[in-house]
């Protein structure tokens, strides 16, 4: 019994735990991945790699070939007539081969050594794995740029609702001021209607900017595969990367294209080498081997042959060094497109890191900011209490306390989304 209570306490504490954890932009990013269809292509090209080196592996085996087969024919191979009236008149038929003639067989070749053509086919099938898993890495890596991209807008968003929830409490305290200032006959109609439409308006904001939210946690729940409805989103730490190095995904497949191609070299290589193989033959049938015998009867008979074949199709050296060459400029084809790429990242790290410092600098000054902007509504709010300024003046100095806060929240966001970006664009 007491297991059982402390089972059942060990859940509830598991459920209350799950249930409280944050979930980070990394979980969102590794979910999605999984749960993206593209992910089973995995499965299938390894299948598929697996199917294609079996074939290559049976290529090696005993080929067998059965077959039978009839013919007739118009004319054989005889003996001269006069030999054959010699051989009569000794008591001996030589009537010659049929003119109909049938056989059932089999055929049997072994490869002994194929130039080096099966090792090719196995470099080429492993080298082609690996740059279709790569093409697929490349197309998976930009599903972290999306749901990053909806993760700091739920981010944002949220703060914003947070801000303009703050505001929202201001001008209703605002609002519950000016109507006393107005039965105290300190304050207008007027003013009181100027407050209340701001306050209906930011309302209004407040749940336009949440069916935004809504449509921003559906959207990453389609990509993650989970209900982010009622999720706590975990805010990353804006922590620069050691490490400016690309790590990219697009570069292993430069890589992989250019193992394909030299693969490709290795079969070009192969096609000029002379074959080796052992084959043999065996039918039974008329006529046999043995056409004396076959022209003295017409008995079936058991035929077998067996031999050492070597075949080499000097064809090949024709074209041998335009394939080659075709290798060559495609991989520089390859190498010219991997610097370009390596160039425009260059320039793109660049460009964040100049945009990380820019925040940096302006962040500096928004906590300043936001003090002030806080100071100034609180001075105007005992200024409207004393007559001194009117309803207009003081939203004046609300909405800037709240386009401060706004500001210095957005720019909070911004700096950590530019950082994520730069380790999207570094794969750190």
């Amino acid at each position: 019994m007491i297991k059982r209570i402390l089972l059942i306490a060990f859940l509830i504490g598991c459920v209350t735990i799950y249930s409280c954890a944050q979930v980070s932009v990394e979980q969102c990013v590794s979910l999605a991945m999984e749960n993206y269809p593209l992910i089973r292509k995995y499965g299938l090209l390894h299948q598929s790699r697996q199917v294609k080196l079996s074939d290559i592996n049976k290529s090696w085996l005993p080929q067998i070939g059965v077959y039978g087969q009839g013919t007739i024919q118009n004319a054989v191979p005889s003996f001269p007539e006069d030999l054959s009236n010699v051989l009569a008149g000794m008591g001996t038929d030589m009537s010659g081969l049929g003119k109909l003639q049938y056989k059932a067989g089999l055929d049997i070749s072994q490869t002994i050594w194929d130039g080096g053509v099966s090792e090719a086919c196995r470099e080429m099938a492993e080298t082609a794995f690996m740059e279709q898993t790569a093409a697929i890495d490349v197309q998976l890596y930009a599903i972290r740029e999306r749901v990053e991209s909806l993760f700091f807008g739920i981010i944002l968003i949220e703060h914003q609702i947070k801000q303009t929830e703050q505001t929202r409490t201001l001008l209703s305290n605002s609002l519950e001021m000016l109507r006393s200032m107005k039965t105290n006959g300190t304050a207008m109609q007027s003013d009181v209607d100027m407050v209340e439409a701001q306050l209906l308006t930011v309302g209004q904001k407040i749940i336009q900017a949440d069916g935004q939210l809504q449509n921003y946690r559906r959207l990453l729940g389609i990509y993650t595969g989970m209900d982010m409805t009622g999720e706590e989103l975990m805010k990353p730490s804006p922590s620069m990367p050691g490490d400016l190095t690309s790590g990219r995904p697009e570069l292993s497949l430069f890589s992989a294209r250019m193992r394909s191609n030299e693969a490709r070299l290795g079969n070009i290589r192969s096609s000029v080498m002379p074959k080796i193989g052992f084959f043999a033959q065996a039918y039974y049938g008329y006529p046999g081997f043995d056409y004396f015998k076959s022209m003295m009867n017409r008995d079936l008979s058991v035929n077998l042959l067996a031999g050492v074949k070597i075949s080499w199709n000097i064809g090949s050296f024709y074209t041998k060094k335009n394939d080659e060459r075709k290798v060559r400029l495609a991989n520089e084809e390859i190498s010219t497109d991997r610097d370009v790429f390596m160039f425009n990242t260059h320039l793109q790290i660049q460009s964040q890191m100049a945009h990380i410092s820019e925040l940096e600098d302006i962040m500096k000054e928004d906590s300043r900011i936001v003090d002030l902007r806080t100071n100034v509504r609180r001075a105007a709010e005992s200024q409207l209490e004393n007559g001194v300024i009117d309803a207009t003046a003081l939203l004046a100095k609300i909405t800037d306390e709240n386009l401060a806060r706004l500001a210095s929240s957005y720019h909070e966001i911004q700096l950590i989304q530019s950082i994520c970006h730069l380790k999207y664009i570094l794969n750190r």
